[in-house]
Parts: C-alpha cells; structure tokens; sequence
C-alpha cells in the first residue's frame, strides 16, 4: 500500500462545549477517492473545512503531502473545495470564474486561457464559455464551480455534496462525470455525502461516521457486505437489523453470541405458498423455509420492495423487478421464505 498523502490524526472541533469532531484519524493515499458517508450533523462538513482551513481545529494535526499544513492560511494549502451551493460569480462568464482563482494567483493571461479551454473541454461545455452562470443549468453550474477548483491545480480536492441540489436524473449523470475527471486527472478527493447510492458508485473508500466520529472504514463492496454495527446496517442499504429474539425465531439456535444480526434483503428469498415455482430462490445451502405474509409491497424501479412478517417478525425482502413476479401488485398474500443462515451477520452493537 502506497504512503498516506492526506493524513488527518486526532482531530477535534467543539461547537459551544458539544464535540462535532471528536479524535478523526484518516489517511488517504494519492489520486484516491474517499467519501464521508453519514447523516446530517455527524461532522463531515466540519471535517471539510478543517482540511481546508476554513474552520479552525481545537486538536489534531493536518499533513499533506508530507508538508504540515495544520497552521497554514487557506489560500497557502493548495486545497480545492466545491460547496453544495455552487457558489459562482454572477457577473463573471463561465471563462471568468474558471479563471478567478488563477487571476488571483498573478498567472498571467496566456496560462489562464490555456487552463481555461482544458477545463471547459474536461466539463465539455467549450460552446458555454461566454454565457452566465443565470444562463445555465443546475448541473451546468456545478462542473463549472468543479473546473475553477480545479483550475488552480490543487493537491487535493474537497466536494461538499456537490450533488445534493440537483434532480435525481442529472444528479446520477454528473457523479459519473465527476467520477471520470477525477479518475483522468488522478485527483485526491475527499466527498462528502448522506446518499449511500452515491457513495457506494463513487468510491474507492468509504468512512462511515456518526456522532463525530469513523466508525466503519472499508471499501464499498466491505462496508456494504459486513456492515459492523447496528448503525451501519441500518445506514448503509435497507438491512434487516434483528434483535437476537427475533433472529432465534427465524434461524433457530446455533446463531451466534451477538445481541442483534443484520440480513441483507436481498438474501430473502420469496417462494410461493404452494412452492413449485422460482426453485432457483431456494439454492441448496438454504436450511430454513418459513411461512410468511406479504404486508405491502414498492416499485422500486428495477427492483420491488416486498414488506412481509413470519413468526411474528418484519423483514423487508428486495427482489429484481424482471416482470413475471407473482406478488406484483399491492395486495396481501401468504407466501414463504427461503432463509440462508450463512447470510445472518453478527452485529457489534451500537
């Protein structure tokens, strides 16, 4: 593994005695992509202006690329920050804010055109270079703010859910754009985000945090398939988080020592009440076949949604939307549930 070249350690920020960060240890290797995933107020906006100097730490240290930056000015870290707002200069063109942060630095007008025109053509919006912001669309207006970030050729780039404001359709398209220029320019980006779609395509890594704090770090195949704790299963995806009670009624003994389990639900497999059909949802190592009712069911685009009880339990049952399911509609029906028990995933608690 390659050296740390962002590298946080003890890091504290408190806001009126509370702790928003509380000792974060974080490093990240060159040209990777990390997101703080987490809901709102865990500190991952914090973490971000700390890094960029915009918020002044009550402990921990700051290096990047082997150079101490804790104590430096914001404008002397060579750190690029893009806000959820996209936070562009109305007066100024497309052009005139790729180019602001340049003028500032005294780079004189042939550089700054020549970086201006390899951003527009990254962000591909060459034909925009004259238009104002007021001209152009939300998701427009956001590679634009991430181009005059980049324009200043930083070392690292910061991305406050950049995404956040935009529709779902364009929000999806612009990640991946965001995901290939960063890629192409081999670019250490840290992004910030509460989507856990997001996360889960963007990421090389993901840091899970929660009350000022990591508390699950991996990447996205890990966190998503050995979620830790309560906390992250129920964060990360739409796990079914069991209280061991409710775990023995399905599973039977022999579950482990843990006080609560998580099971994916995907891994539930639906079979008709009659059996007969789908045998595929019933693989061979399956050991627990249990009946259930289906409660409700969402279309979930490609994939439905089943809310069904056995033994007095509720478990949300994801299946692929392929067009021939049986429970299609919104309708009640007694139905059975294929269980694997390799599937169940001891929790550490809280």
């Amino acid at each position: 593994m390659s050296a740390s070249y962002l590298e946080l350690r003890g890091i504290t920020k408190r806001f009126g005695g509370a702790a928003v960060l509380d000792g974060v240890d974080l490093s990240i290797r060159e040209g990777e992509l990390v997101t703080l995933l987490g809901p709102s107020g865990c500190g991952k906006s914090t973490l971000l202006r700390c890094i960029a100097g915009l918020t002044e730490l009550d402990g921990g240290r700051i290096r990047l690329n082997e150079q101490e930056i804790t104590d430096m000015s914001p404008r002397n870290r060579e750190v690029g920050m893009v806000f959820q707002s996209y936070a562009l200069f109305p007066n100024l063109t497309v052009a005139g804010n790729i180019e602001y942060g340049l003028r500032m630095r005294g780079i004189g007008a042939k550089e700054r055109a020549r970086r201006c025109e390899e951003l527009l053509a990254l962000i591909d919006l060459e034909p925009k270079r004259d238009d104002y912001p007021q001209q152009l669309s939300g998701g427009q207006q956001q590679r634009v703010a991430l181009a005059r970030s980049l324009a200043v050729q930083p070392k690292v780039l910061l991305l406050d859910e950049p995404l956040s404001a935009l529709d779902a359709k364009i929000r999806r398209s612009l990640r991946t754009e965001i995901r290939e220029i960063q890629k192409r320019m081999n670019m250490t980006t840290l992004f910030v985000t509460h989507d856990q779609e997001e996360a889960l395509t963007m990421s090389d890594r993901i840091c899970v945090m929660n009350e000022g704090r990591i508390v699950q770090d991996g990447t996205p195949e890990t966190i998503y398939a050995s979620p830790r704790t309560e906390f992250v299963a129920r964060f990360i995806g739409s796990y079914n988080v069991l209280a061991r009670e409710e775990a023995a009624k399905l599973f039977g003994d022999g579950i482990g020592a843990a006080a609560s389990f998580a099971l994916r639900p995907e891994s539930v497999k639906l079979l008709p009440e009659g059996g007969g059909q789908d045998q595929e949802a019933a693989p061979a190592n399956t050991r627990r076949i249990v009946a259930a009712t289906v409660d409700n069911v969402h279309v979930l685009g490609n994939v439905i949604r089943y809310f069904v009880s056995a033994e007095g339990v509720r478990l949300t049952v994801d299946k692929l939307n392929d067009g021939q399911s049986p429970w299609g509609g919104a309708g009640r029906g007694a139905v059975k549930l294929a269980l694997d028990p390799s599937q169940l995933l001891e929790l550490e608690g809280a």
